[in-house]
């Protein structure tokens, strides 16, 4: 497949449509591989991640359902998002932790930072695309409460959760964007 038809073909796959068949890890080492190849302006390189499968998704669905509690509060409402956040958890075959930490010098701005990190998870997204593995990028608001188990430092924040599975590509339904001559204006 060229590059072209991966990145049009990049979609948002959620974990309610995996598949429980195994991802090796050599694909996740692969997909990590090619994350580190994001561009990042005077090559800060600010992202590192946190692999979970196995048993260490349910220690982590816990630690988020523990955050998400500790932001909502008790409630019906969070009755419903314990269920979602261990669902995804245990549909998922992986979940990849995504972190961003700042340059010592603070030579860039943070928001290029943020950027550079976003590139890796395109290239894990595009990379997953053109294994037919789907994926999701979750930023849930919650992320932040969980510092203490991720064992962050000070100048190290938690980007979301990168989910991944095996899927039937034939349930998916194709979603249409507004087209890119809306969005454009050509001056000469």
């Amino acid at each position: 497949m060229n590059i072209s038809k991966i990145i049009q073909k990049r979609r948002t796959i959620y974990p309610v449509n995996y598949t429980q068949k195994k991802i090796s890890k050599s694909f996740i080492k692969l997909l990590l591989k090619n994350a580190n190849t994001a561009p990042s302006h005077k090559l800060t390189q600010p992202w590192f991640f946190k692999v979970y499968s196995g048993d260490s998704k349910d220690l982590l669905a816990n630690e988020m359902v523990k955050a998400c509690h500790k932001l909502a509060g008790s409630s019906k409402a969070m009755d419903l998002k314990k269920r979602k956040i261990i669902d995804k958890c245990n549909k998922s075959n992986c979940i990849i932790s995504i972190f961003m930490k700042r340059d010592k010098e603070n030579s860039v701005p943070e928001w290029e930072e943020i950027a550079a990190t976003s590139m890796a998870v395109q290239n894990m997204w595009l990379t997953c695309t053109a294994h037919n593995i789907g994926c999701y990028w979750s930023t849930p608001k919650y992320s932040y409460k969980m510092k203490k188990f991720f064992n962050l430092k000070n100048d190290e924040r938690n980007l979301g959760f990168f989910y991944i599975g095996k899927y039937d590509s034939t349930k998916i339904k194709k979603k249409q964007r507004v087209p890119v001559n809306e969005k454009t204006e050509w001056n000469n």
